[in-house]
């Protein structure tokens, strides 16, 4: 029975979790300025050396992540039973791959607002996600943030004739990554480790065939930048998954939304701008992640 008491060590891993998240979602919306103040720069040559240097990234502190081995044996061992699961994580591999893209392409080509609005659609579509793959119960509050971010999203589609297609992306593409990876049984770090070793080669041909690559000419301007995005990926997914293994789940899904708020501000910082009209499409949004936010912090809450 829970007494409703917490642990000195339970308080000790939320503190953790907490600074742990956050750091990691500063992280990611460094990468995203990062890419944007890369000119000369291809996206598909920046995302060669985020999946070079962030699979060897996480080698590197894999031995120190807690229950990274476990998690590595049981990967091996369900693959070895089931051959045919290489299929499903060729295909996520795919979709992550996808991502590390246009995360690297949008604000290189100023639509980085479109990917950043993706980001906060995001933890929406996977409440319907969840409720349509997982039979997930929706309570009243989530409800309420549905609808809410239903008359964000329709002011948009309205007002700009439809939703950009990297929002779309982001918005949808993620919730089959994760839906199909925990189907699957490979939502962990190793199964992300091999899903970069799977775009390991086109990341090395994307390289290899920039403009900064060998044998080119385009000397090494920027590529500091380019390797630092590559590490800071790294430490990011790996602080990212520690977060996730500390935090109950309600409030890690609490603290995913400052995330969005990073990226919008570096999408402004770089030089996209946003009309008043933006306020009935961002405020909806805005309220429904509040109303998540507190139905997350009623869920954690001990029972009397």
């Amino acid at each position: 029975m829970d007494s409703g008491l917490t642990s000195p060590s339970s308080h000790t891993h939320a503190g953790r979790g907490v600074a742990t998240s956050l750091v990691a979602s500063f992280l990611f919306a460094v990468i995203f300025l990062i890419a944007g103040l890369l000119p000369g720069w291809g996206a598909e040559e920046i995302f060669g050396w985020r999946v070079v240097l962030t699979l060897a990234t996480l080698g590197a502190i894999f031995p120190f992540l807690p229950g990274a081995r476990a998690e590595l044996r049981n990967l091996l061992f369900k693959v070895r039973r089931r051959p045919a699961l290489l299929l499903p994580g060729l295909l996520a591999a795919g979709i992550v791959g996808v991502q590390l893209w246009l995360f690297m392409w949008a604000p290189l080509n100023g639509v980085a607002l479109s990917v950043s609005f993706g980001y906060f659609l995001l933890p929406l579509t996977m409440v319907l996600a969840g409720r349509v793959f997982f039979a997930d119960k929706l309570s009243p509050l989530r409800k309420l943030a549905v609808a809410a971010a239903a008359v964000g999203v329709a002011h948009e589609a309205f007002s700009a004739g439809g939703l950009a297609w990297p929002t779309l992306v982001v918005c949808l593409g993620y919730p089959i990554y994760f839906v199909l990876r925990r189907k699957i049984g490979f939502d962990h770090l190793p199964a992300f480790a091999a899903e970069l070793l799977v775009l390991l080669p086109v990341g090395a041909y994307f390289i290899l065939a920039g403009p900064h690559g060998m044998g080119s000419g385009g000397g090494t301007n920027g590529l500091w930048a380019a390797w630092s995005i590559g590490i800071l990926g790294g430490i990011a997914m790996a602080l990212y998954l520690l977060a996730s293994k500390w935090l109950p789940l309600s409030l890690f899904g609490l603290l995913s939304y400052v995330e969005p708020v990073l990226l919008m501000g570096v999408s402004l910082f770089l030089g996209e701008t946003l009309g008043w009209s933006a306020l009935f499409t961002y405020g909806p949004i805005l309220l429904a992640l509040l109303l998540l936010a507190v139905d997350s912090r009623r869920k954690a809450l001990p029972k009397p």
